[in-house]
């Protein structure tokens, strides 16, 4: 039997080799080009220190394409994959930013700190935006932290490091509470030139300190804005007058001691407050809760410089009689007992069970550097970032603890009046100045209280013509004749919150005299009060004050109170009591023949 030759299609075989050395060919260039690609997207977004990385993925890439070279088929699926790829890579490389070149001109601020913000309650996100990739020594970002009282980064070290890119950013720890707690910390971000760190970024502190918060009491609901310096031993009569609100001192001398009451530790630091006089504050806070009556609590520095020199700044340590004085965030000391002091009352105060205080206010009339927040003379600018600054530690603090606390720079009536021989300064200036700063270094929600007396103080009736008051923003003084000068200047675009809207404005202080009479005073308050419901951007009013200071009166001849030392009701009580209820008009009539108008 013959035996069959088995036949051998030569033709198809050499169609398939063909096919296999074409696809092989198409997939090694097709390497190829994705290897050069790479190349040239590292050489493009590297400076000097990224030749390595861009050495290694040549490296790796040489291997793929061996390996790829000894494929005998090659579905077209893995084709259309590495052409997607490679598309991807070349379309990567032309939306690549450009690499720019840093000049003295465009390095300080050629990234910017888009948001500083707490995450998850216990990180913070630094996020950072650039017109383009800064040249430099290597392919980093470099996030470094500066204390409150610190100007730059020399002799730091970064804290985190990322790859450039014109949009990215850092996540590091909050450590609230702890001795290296970033809470109070600005944030600034730096690159490598010459071997030598150089920023690129203004610095940024946390803006949403409220996001690591245990609290959220923002306080009651009220229909009226209504309120009162109270005196303690009649707080009974503050329902009878309908009070909202009311203000409180603490000074911190008398709530701090140097060992034994209430521990408190912060900052890896343990700090004592005077547990009788912190008890006398509980109950006179729960008492007023009790009443319907939220409380503005105003934190004041008079502390014994011998006993707690790390509170005071170090220019207001001598030289004054004042009795109060310029907080100190111009040290580690200083700071970490600013926020220890904060984070104590806001904690305390918001919802733990001790009362709850939902408005702080910190210090008393600031530009009144001479009478009211002393430091020794100096420019407004050096001046007003020495409050700013403890301000921010304070904020950061009390919102840390509760997130619907407000907190509130306080003014006098001294607008734009030259007080340059007394050596204090214009309101405006330093709410300028302030605004500008806080802003400047990461916006909050801070609020105004002002305190629009007459000028002078004893001039009750107001709405007389005086030189010291005009309707326009220039005006010397803001009384309640010209309140509108102020909400107006607070409307402009520069000084709203970080959401866009007005800042709340309380008038924490103001008040008339009885001394000229008791109706003028009377008249004096029901034309105010009505003015400042008209206004509409006021939150809430504090009068000083429910019983005549005798200090004041001797002194200073201002009889400010509802009614006398003694106990007496004067006519102003009455006005007080029902000018925001359905007797109001029957209570005000007497004043429009004082005040020479209806209103």
């Amino acid at each position: 039997m013959k035996k069959r030759r088995r036949k051998v299609h030569t033709g198809r075989k050499a169609r398939q080799n063909k096919r296999i050395v074409i696809l092989t060919g198409i997939v090694a260039a097709i390497a190829s080009l994705f290897v050069v690609a790479m190349i040239i997207w590292l050489f493009i977004g590297s400076n000097n220190g990224e030749a390595e990385l861009a050495e290694e993925s040549v490296d790796e890439a040489s291997v793929e394409s061996e390996n790829i070279s000894e494929v005998v088929y090659v579905d077209e699926s893995i084709i259309q994959k590495i052409t997607s790829d490679g598309q991807r890579v070349s379309k990567a490389l032309s939306d690549r930013p450009a690499t720019v070149e840093m000049t003295p001109e465009n390095t300080a601020e050629f990234a910017n700190i888009t948001s500083c913000d707490i995450v998850d309650s216990t990180n913070v996100k630094v996020s950072v935006t650039s017109e383009g990739i800064p040249a430099s020594d290597d392919k980093y970002y470099y996030l470094f932290e500066m204390a409150t009282y610190e100007d730059g980064i020399t002799d730091k070290e970064p804290i985190d490091k990322i790859y450039k890119g014109d949009d990215t950013s850092f996540t590091v720890s909050l450590n609230k509470g702890s001795a290296n707690s970033k809470l109070f910390s600005k944030f600034t971000v730096a690159v490598k030139k010459d071997d030598q760190y150089v920023t690129i970024s203004h610095p940024k502190y946390i803006t949403n300190p409220g996001a690591c918060a245990g609290y959220n009491y923002a306080g009651m609901s009220h229909d009226s804005i209504k309120g009162l310096l109270p005196y303690p031993l009649r707080l009974n009569e503050l329902q009878d007058l309908g009070c909202e609100y009311a203000a409180y001192n603490i000074p911190l001398s008398h709530i701090l001691v140097t060992s034994g009451g209430i521990e408190y530790s912060y900052g890896g630091v343990t700090y004592h407050f005077n547990a009788q006089i912190i008890n006398d504050y509980d109950n006179l806070f729960k008492r007023l809760n009790a009443m319907g009556i939220d409380v503005a609590a105003i934190i004041l520095n008079n502390a014994s410089t011998s006993a707690f020199p790390e509170i005071t700044h170090p220019d207001a340590r001598s030289g004054s009689t004042a009795p109060y004085y310029m907080f100190n965030a111009t040290n580690e000391s200083g700071v970490k007992a600013l926020a220890a002091i904060g984070s104590f009352l806001a904690n305390r105060y918001s919802g733990s069970g001790h009362g709850n205080v939902s408005m702080w206010i910190i210090a008393n009339e600031v530009n009144a550097r001479r009478e009211y927040n002393y430091m020794a003379k100096t420019d407004v600018g050096t001046y007003t970032t020495a409050f700013t600054r403890a301000f921010r530690v304070f904020y950061n603090a009390i919102k840390s603890q509760n997130a619907g606390a407000k907190v509130y720079i306080p003014i006098d009536q001294r607008w734009t009046y030259n007080t340059e021989k007394t050596g204090d300064y214009d309101a405006k200036d330093v709410i300028d100045i302030f605004s500008s700063s806080i802003s400047e270094y990461g916006n909050i929600d801070w609020g105004l209280a002002a305190h629009p007396y007459s000028f002078p103080n004893e001039n009750t009736a107001f709405w007389k013509a005086s030189k010291y008051v005009n309707h326009t923003e220039s005006t010397p003084c803001i009384t309640m004749e010209n309140i509108e000068v102020l909400t107006n200047y607070m409307q402009k675009e520069s000084m709203l919150d970080t959401s866009g809207n007005v800042r709340s404005i309380i008038l924490s202080e103001m008040g008339y005299s009885s001394s000229s009479g008791e109706a003028v005073q009377a008249a004096a308050f029901a034309y105010a009060y009505t003015k400042m419901v008209k206004n509409g951007h006021i939150d809430a009013l504090m009068l000083s004050r429910q019983v005549d200071a005798p200090e004041e009166v001797a002194a200073l001849g201002l009889a400010l109170g509802l009614e006398t030392v003694g106990g007496n009701h004067k006519q102003i009580y009455n006005v007080f009591k029902y000018i925001d209820t359905n007797k109001r008009d029957e209570v005000v009539s007497f004043a429009y023949d004082i005040v020479g108008k209806t209103f």
